[in-house]
């Protein structure tokens, strides 16, 4: 059973880095964190889980990494219990996208966990004589692990700045129709270049939302500019969790595809009608939007 229990730990952690950007938004999405803060947030908390399942199926320490395991566990359920205060129903990621569990599923897993760490408390430890060794090639091996396999946007070269925009004809498209009408050049607008199939203009635009939420942007100043068909928008905005802000489906593809050099998702901050920002899924830097949008 404990290392049935360990097997359990390594894999969800192992599940969190394969889907490591909406895990990331996830914990984003309380708002304990900054954005970047919330990527060194979140490989902290796998990093925990997995030295916690290394450390249960090597059968050493007992004390240590069920005391451990227990208050993990009672961690997540206080926020759990917090997420269904506050309403939520999306999914925790503890499996990743692998299995999906709202917050009372989850809750009714840890629960499980949690029973079955308490019919093993009474285990004695296995005396080896590397557990030290075990416990620090655990520790180590865990966060260079995570590291690796999957770095951080802000301390990657993928947080450099992406310039796909081709300003030109961005420029020419707002004055044509159907964006001619919206007055986009006019005051602070953020234009969002979005393919409604594709995985990374939700996240972005999972992210976009939370921001604005987080510190009031008017919505009026956002516009969504998809490339795709009507009865996909409908999908986007569930899929991404992104609040319903203007939205345009552009009918020149080839066009909007050439004004962003064939890349997706691109995010322009504009003023005036003047490029001020320009982001794209992995780049986006909290600290300048939240300055940009201050009115």
């Amino acid at each position: 059973m404990k290392v049935l229990l360990g097997l359990v730990f390594i894999v969800s952690a192992i599940l969190k880095v394969v889907d490591m950007d909406k895990f990331e938004i996830y914990v984003y999405s309380y708002h304990f964190f900054s954005l970047n803060s919330s990527f060194l947030a979140a490989r902290l908390a796998i990093i925990v889980e997995l030295i916690l399942g290394i450390g249960l199926v090597s059968h050493t320490f007992h004390k240590l990494y069920w005391w451990g395991s227990v208050a993990m566990l009672g961690g997540y359920t206080l926020l759990l219990i917090y997420a269904l205060v506050l309403g939520r129903t999306d999914s925790c990621h503890c499996f990743g996208d692998f299995l999906q569990l709202d917050p009372k599923w989850s809750l009714a897993k840890n629960g499980v966990l949690i029973l079955l760490f308490l019919l093993i408390y009474k285990m004695e430890s296995r005396k080896k004589p590397l557990r030290w060794f075990v416990l620090i090639i655990a520790v180590v091996a865990s966060g260079i692990g995570v590291f690796v396999a999957s770095p951080p946007d802000n301390l990657t070269s993928n947080s450099d700045p992406e310039h796909n925009l081709q300003v030109e004809l961005f420029d020419a498209m707002l004055d044509d129709a159907p964006l001619d009408s919206l007055q986009l050049k006019e005051g602070k607008q953020i234009i969002c270049f979005f393919s409604t199939s594709c995985d990374y203009c939700q996240m972005a635009a999972h992210k976009l939302s939370l921001m604005q939420q987080f510190y009031g942007f008017p919505e009026d100043n956002i516009t969504y500019l998809f490339l795709g068909n009507e009865e996909d928008v409908a999908t986007f905005y569930e899929q991404s969790e992104s609040a319903q802000y203007w939205d345009v489906l552009y009918p020149d593809v080839a066009r909007l595809l050439k004004a962003v050099n064939g890349n997706l998702p691109v995010i322009v901050f504009m003023e005036d009608g003047g490029v001020v920002y320009e982001y794209g899924f992995r780049n986006m830097d909290e600290a300048e939007i939240k300055a940009f949008m201050a009115f």
